[in-house]
């Protein structure tokens, strides 16, 4: 699946765990950078009360599971970049 096959304005809600099962976070709002149109990022929350949150971008996104919400991520979590 690519990038652009992915919709994640639906997103808000979803769990997102990275390349070895663990839970990263939940996902909190679709981020648009380059299109107005098309969110090309996620903001993903890591707890309840936690401040920095993790930016996910769309290409390393490896699966959207409908059913149970998770979204399964190709990379590892210490590779995904934090911002306030």
């Amino acid at each position: 699946m690519s990038a652009l096959a992915i919709d994640l304005r639906s997103t808000a809600g979803f769990l997102v765990a990275d390349a070895k099962g663990r839970v990263v976070g939940r996902v909190e709002c679709p981020m648009y950078g380059t299109s107005p149109e098309m969110p090309d990022a996620l903001s993903v929350r890591s707890g309840w009360l936690a401040r920095r949150r993790r930016l996910v971008p769309a290409e390393s996104i490896e699966q959207i599971d409908d059913g149970s919400k998770v979204i399964g991520l190709r990379v590892e979590r210490e590779s995904i970049r934090t911002f306030l």
